[in-house]
């Protein structure tokens, strides 16, 4: 496990922000709003929004899937790190909550590659060599820490998290995506149909292919290809990494297993070119209608 997912982030701002709450790096993505009824989607620009997050992330990860806290974790009821002071938060937002930290019911950390170097490195790098990726020509971009509220896990709250993230690839020319992406549980031998299936039908090209840090690196490859049941496979996938390999993600090599956080990563990789021009179009569409303007970042 990374040692910054339980360092609390005491009272610090992100620093993407001026004190102002505006953008300091590229002020367009502060327009990153689109409302679809009662729910919106968009950046947190408060540190008061960033806690909600937080505590919508220890709700879920912590109080539902039965993560170790930390004492200090448990104390703040919320999961920062240090890496959250250095990143944008994307939120999705129930607009008839009564307070906003009830509001917040859908987020993403969002880590491009000047916040990683302000922060001193990708949160993936605690799992996997990632060096290919950070010399990668074009601007990457770490998704990471989503998570939903358990009343509003559904379709329409997933499709405003993945609009959100589109229209943030499309402003900041998001070129290659990753992340660590988790299956629940730490038995190998019950996820061996998962991972497998990850291993043979999705693993990344050799040029972009990560690998899981050799003290934590745990095989994928535990059942031939040819035994693989690829129905039984995808129904056992949870449905955000069903939604990733959707739009294209494949796979590094090798698993991690988080025993506090009761999960086995893997290792997602995506370049944004994958994505076809017309699920870009859409989105930029919808930020059209919302904005009046598409600014160029």
């Amino acid at each position: 496990m990374d040692e910054e997912k339980n360092t609390p982030t005491l009272g610090s701002k992100p620093s993407p922000l001026s004190p102002e709450g505006e953008r300091e790096d590229s002020p367009h993505l502060s327009n990153l709003c689109l409302d679809v009824g009662d729910m919106q989607v968009r950046l947190a620009t408060t540190q008061a929004e960033v806690e909600a997050a937080q505590r919508l992330r220890y709700h879920v990860f912590y109080e539902e899937m039965k993560a170790k806290a930390d004492p200090g974790t448990r104390r703040m009821k919320r999961d920062a790190d240090l890496l959250d002071g250095f990143c944008d938060h994307l939120l999705v937002c129930d607009m008839r909550a009564s307070s906003l930290e009830s509001s917040v019911v859908g987020t993403y950390r969002l880590v491009t590659r000047a916040a990683a170097e302000r922060h001193g490195r990708f949160y993936t790098a605690s799992e996997y060599h990632i060096e290919k990726l950070i010399k990668y020509p074009g601007e990457i971009l770490e998704l990471g820490r989503s998570c939903v509220h358990e009343n509003f896990r559904n379709g329409r709250t997933m499709n405003l998290l993945w609009r959100g993230l589109a229209t943030y690839v499309f402003l900041a020319e998001i070129e290659l995506m990753f992340g660590c992406a988790s299956l629940h549980g730490t038995d190998v031998d019950a996820l061996s149909l998962p991972l497998s299936y990850l291993h043979h039908y999705h693993l990344a090209e050799e040029s972009l292919r990560t690998r899981a840090l050799e003290e934590r690196y745990v095989p994928m490859n535990l059942i031939p290809k040819d035994n693989i049941d690829v129905r039984e496979a995808l129904n056992a996938l949870p449905p955000l990494l069903k939604g990733y390999l959707r739009v294209g993600c494949t796979v590094g090599d090798g698993a991690v297993i988080d025993y506090p956080f009761n999960t086995t990563d893997v290792c997602i990789i995506q370049k944004t070119n994958l994505v076809t021009d017309k699920y870009l179009r859409h989105y930029q569409q919808n930020y059209q209608k919302s904005c009046g303007e598409l600014p160029l970042v």
